[in-house]
């Protein structure tokens, strides 16, 4: 009985939890709080593991609320990809969770709550088999992260969280009209069934059809962060406290798994005169993102935008990756992704440790007093280093050269692999930079700092043990993300399996 609600469970768990946080016996009672959902965390974490292993060996999990069959009614679709990003989110999650416990969820109110509907929003994203259905997860993620970008309040935060607003709400507009333009001319949301539908359009429709699906790629480069729809990023990122940040570190992931999967199931090599609509504009707005994203690791004058404008150059990575449209580019992308977003997480993590540290200087490269825990905090920091760089033995080594080795053609060659390594050396020096400014140019001496506690180093901790764990099971899961991109990229049998099947 319950495999059979199995792809529900990503979605229902943290919504059900979110909402019994608010309800008593729980509400307001901060200890009841944190107990609570650690233990719907960890439950989560087992359920999206048990779901990519059921997708891993079973095939496609289809879930029909209301058993109302495709293309109609809503409908959640579990295979490899999705099971492996919502298993992402959950260890994510937990992180941030653990490290929230040493005293970032005092801050403000209903910091659980907030947490979970959060995941609950993102997980649907990567559930959802319809794009009006993804609109709405949308908002679901996006109404919960503008009340925790302010969580705690103060000038910067509520100043990033007023951009981050309006410019989300200007993004949710013109969802609506590409859901409207596509919805007129294919008369259906369903993704699969629109991609049955692009076959059959007149060429007027085919004009329509073409123009909606732009001003869909238009709405997923925002939520990617794609330049020149970047600038909001790097502030919005750097004033959140440290746990709603590195949670954020998978926001625009979920822009860029949208594209995989829209542009390449509805708008791939098989759509016809629609065929490939997004390639043009991914190939030299992915490689100016990583351009900018260089520039501002370079010029980054604290740790936290540094690790904002990483997140940038991870963007234009995997929008490269897209770009390609290969399985093999594909796999390597989303091997990256899995990197990335851990990676970058436990960034935002040690930042906020090294800030409360070092007083007022905070994470500024700027010299301060010394650090409370420099040997603990700077082996962190130096695996993180490594593993963002990519340089062996740590997970961003790998997913580099997967991801060199994805291109093909001398054209491709070309224009990725400067772009890549250049990406490299300029996380490199700036990484390096801050290193020596923050460990060892230090003056006078540290008495008033607080040392980090257990639960806080288990969450930094937790989620830089997964690079090298990437590497030690490289072999599987980079056959799991092959499997997981030619799923993908096998149209065909996605429709078979989605309109082809019956209710739950």
């Amino acid at each position: 009985m319950l495999t059979q609600h199995l792809v529900s469970l990503p979605i229902l768990l943290p919504l059900l939890a979110g909402c019994l946080l608010l309800l008593p016996p729980l509400a307001n009672n901060l200890p009841r709080h944190r107990a609570f959902s650690l233990a719907v965390t960890l439950v989560m974490v087992a359920v999206c593991a048990w779901l990519l292993q059921v997708t891993h060996t079973q095939g496609m999990q289809l879930y029909f609320l209301g058993d109302w069959q495709p293309p109609f009614g809503i409908i959640f679709v579990g295979d490899r990809i999705s099971a492996l990003l919502v298993l992402l989110t959950s260890l994510l999650l937990l992180g941030c969770m653990l490290y929230a416990t040493g005293g970032e969820d005092t801050t403000g109110l209903h910091f659980y709550p907030l947490m979970m509907f959060q995941a609950a929003g993102i997980n649907g994203a990567f559930l959802t088999g319809d794009l009006f259905n993804l609109f709405v997860f949308f908002e679901v993620l996006l109404i919960a992260s503008y009340s925790l970008l302010i969580h705690g309040g103060g000038k910067q935060r509520t100043q990033s969280g007023m951009h981050y607003v309006i410019l989300n709400l200007v993004g949710s507009s013109l969802f609506l009209f590409a859901l409207g333009i596509l919805y007129g001319t294919l008369g259906t949301l369903n993704i699969a069934d629109m991609a049955m539908k692009t076959h059959e359009l007149s060429e007027d429709q085919l004009a329509l059809t073409k123009a909606g699906g732009l001003l869909l790629l238009l709405v997923f480069a925002l939520k990617a962060a794609l330049l020149p729809l970047h600038f909001w990023l790097p502030r919005t990122y750097a004033s959140a406290s440290p746990p709603v940040a590195a949670l954020f570190a998978i926001m625009t992931k979920v822009g860029i798994y949208s594209i995989y999967r829209v542009h390449t199931l509805v708008f791939g090599p098989q759509a016809g005169d629609l065929a490939s609509l997004a390639q043009p504009w991914l190939w030299p707005f992915a490689l100016l993102t990583l351009a900018a994203g260089m520039i501002g690791v370079l010029a980054s004058p604290s740790l936290r935008l540094l690790a904002a404008n990483l997140v940038l150059i991870s963007v234009g990575t995997l929008l490269v990756a897209a770009a390609l449209e290969s399985p093999e580019a594909m796999a390597a992308g989303l091997y990256y992704l899995l990197h990335s977003t851990l990676i970058s997480a436990a960034l935002f993590l040690l930042a906020g440790v090294i800030g409360d540290q070092r007083g007022k200087p905070g994470d500024r490269l700027v010299v301060g007093r010394p650090l409370l825990q420099p040997r603990l905090l700077g082996t962190a920091f130096f695996i993180a280093a490594m593993a963002v760089i990519g340089l062996p033995p740590f997970s961003g080594f790998l997913g580099k050269v997967l991801l060199l080795q994805a291109a093909e053609t001398t054209a491709e060659m070309g224009w990725m692999w400067p772009t890549l390594l250049l990406g490299s050396l300029a996380s490199l020096i700036a990484l390096s930079r801050a290193g020596t400014t923050l460990f060892w140019r230090v003056s006078g001496n540290n008495n008033q700092g607080e040392a980090a506690g257990l639960l806080q180093l288990s969450g930094i901790a937790l989620l830089l043990f997964c690079s090298p764990l990437m590497v030690v099971f490289g072999g599987p899961i980079t056959e799991l993300t092959l499997l997981a991109a030619e799923d993908l990229f096998n149209t065909q049998k996605t429709l078979e399996s989605i309109l082809g099947s019956g209710g739950n």
